[in-house]
């Protein structure tokens, strides 16, 4: 019996080892350095335009391309609309969900109609995008227009071609 009790615990000590070392060596499956929530954010927004339309007014944005820490962004999950009239406080007035990832091809320009805007009355904009993880980019950049109708498109009837001039 006491044969058996020393096997036994020469194997239990053999395993504990086995797998101390196996703990020690291959460690916790992380890949690489961790990494700052600030950094696993989407970069800011920076050209975010404000235009009158038909229907309202016309935002429209680039996709961001890289994590504020400056890798390469794989995982946009979505973007948040916020708006404020003069004098109140900013309001989320839509979310745009983004499902191209994995895609060859991805949206790279964005738009959002807000058509419940007011004849004369000034609006200020910004947006921010979200990965798919949660984490959230500082707010774009403030598109600030005041509601108008848009231009006409050039009228046929009376739009004049450029005369070309030759170059010397």
């Amino acid at each position: 019996m006491n044969l058996k009790t020393n096997r036994a615990n020469v194997m239990l000590l053999g395993l504990t080892m086995v797998a101390l070392a196996n703990a020690v060596f291959l460690g916790c499956g992380v890949k690489s350095q961790p990494i700052p929530p600030e950094s696993a954010r989407p970069e800011k927004i920076t050209g975010l335009e404000a235009a009158n339309a038909k229907e309202g007014i016309r935002l429209t944005w680039d996709r961001p391309e890289n994590y504020a820490g400056g890798a390469k962004m794989n995982d946009l999950g979505s973007f948040s609309i916020m708006r404020a009239e003069e004098g109140k406080p900013a309001e989320k007035i839509g979310d745009i969900q983004v499902h191209d990832e994995g895609r060859f091809q991805v949206q790279n320009t964005f738009t959002f109609i807000d058509g419940s805007t007011v004849m004369g009355k000034t609006y200020h904009y910004q947006v921010t995008s979200s990965t798919t993880d949660g984490y959230v980019s500082e707010p774009s950049n403030d598109a600030t227009l005041v509601r108008k109708h848009a231009s006409a498109p050039p009228s046929p009837e009376n739009f004049v071609v450029p005369t070309p001039v030759p170059i010397q």
